[in-house]
């Protein structure tokens, strides 16, 4: 069966998307402290502000998404924003422009990630749900591995700086919206089926099936910190800076392919073993980094952790869409993506409060032991639909 028109679009959209952002974000780090005098300080304001602003945003635009009867218009809106606010990177002269700026940036990005993931759900067949998912996955990293390239290519051309970078993004970001509005259909049927939802009401309707795996979900996340603790446990086992960067590119290789055939194979297994399982890959590639001190054996760990996010991603998308009335998907997908993105907040603070404290063992095998107690937890998830109260 194939894949519906507006699916291929939006994964080309996330392509693009990445393209543009992680020409920029790998980069963002070394343009507030180099150029503009900024420091850890302004960085860690400026993230949390961000990545909070998207969290939050992520729950109201699903739900805003339900009752306006629309997804493209939302949609279209978050990416326009997004693709306008950061190329104007390039143009600060002090740090605070670069904070509203990456506030901008995550506005968009909250308001387009729910209604998108709807639509996803609103047009394609349940049986090729998880493949779907699994497809946009895969754009998405494909943009993340293609953007440092694209950027490192042009900052070795001379007289190209790190501002020409920042504005060369806009490019891909002029695609996005063109495909966006010649490319995403929004099919009749859910206008009408998407009416009257709210925030209480909507949270209410949900169900506790869902309830339950958002509860896992949460667990999880606690314990799933920022990639750059392992980053940094490569570096401090004696890896270089050159081949962490490689590594890093080969990474998201993994992560392509490992969603894309991921999705497929959740579509034939089912999605409870398939998030069960990626949660025990998890589990495991931190207890290696905990107590591995063997450099190939740690960057080999690196590149299998990335199989993690092929087994959970797409299943976990699809699985959402399967717990909760159709009229509800917009809704769904903001408190998953909400909720998400809130939980890994304090994640990252714990993971680097355990590791200053008590070392880089007690650290990782925590992460490991939440990853534990959230797999446990989704064995009282239902795999089945289950729209009960």
């Amino acid at each position: 069966m194939r894949l519906p028109r507006t699916v291929i679009a939006l994964g080309l959209v996330s392509f693009f998307t990445d393209l543009s952002s992680e020409m920029i974000y790998p980069l963002l780090p070394v343009f507030l402290v180099g150029v503009l005098g900024a420091g850890a300080l302004s960085l860690g304001v400026i993230e949390g502000v961000a990545e909070s602003t998207a969290a939050l945003l992520k729950v109201f635009s699903g739900i805003w998404s339900d009752r306006l009867n629309r997804r493209k218009p939302i949609i279209l809106a978050g990416y326009s924003i997004s693709g306008l606010a950061r190329p104007l990177i390039g143009l600060a002269q002090i740090w605070p422009f670069v904070l509203f700026l990456r506030f901008a940036d995550r506005v968009g990005k909250g308001l387009r990630s729910s209604p998108r993931d709807a639509l996803i759900a609103d047009v394609t067949d349940p049986a090729v749900r998880g493949r779907a998912y699994g497809l946009h996955r895969a754009m998405d990293h494909a943009g993340a591995v293609v953007g440092p390239l694209v950027a490192a290519g042009l900052l070795a051309i001379s007289g190209v700086t790190l501002r020409h970078v920042f504005l060369f993004a806009a490019i891909p970001a002029v695609v996005v919206v063109a495909i966006i509005l010649l490319g995403v259909k929004e099919p009749k049927a859910t206008v009408r089926e998407h009416r009257d939802t709210g925030l209480v009401r909507g949270w209410r309707d949900l169900g506790t099936s869902f309830k339950r795996l958002l509860i896992a979900l949460v667990v999880f996340t606690l314990g799933n910190s920022t990639d750059a603790f392992l980053l940094l446990r490569l570096s401090e086992q004696g890896i270089e800076a050159r081949l962490v960067a490689v590594l890093w590119s080969l990474h998201h290789v993994v992560k392509m392919l490992a969603t894309y055939f991921g999705g497929q194979l959740s579509d034939r297994v089912g999605r409870r073993g398939m998030v069960i399982a990626g949660w025990i890959v998890y589990a495991a590639v931190y207890v290696a980094f905990a107590l591995v001190e063997s450099r190939t054996e740690l960057v080999v760990i690196f590149l299998a952790y990335g199989l993690y996010f092929g087994l959970t991603e797409p299943a976990e998308k699809a699985w959402v869409v399967e717990l909760v009335p159709v009229n509800l998907r917009g809704t769904a997908f903001g408190y998953y993506n909400g909720s998400i993105g809130l939980a890994a907040l304090p994640a990252s603070f714990i993971f680097g409060l355990l590791w200053h404290q008590f070392g880089v063992v007690a650290a990782f095998l925590t992460g490991a032991g939440l990853a534990a107690v959230a797999s446990v937890l989704l064995l009282f998830v239902p795999q089945s639909p289950n729209h009960d109260g």
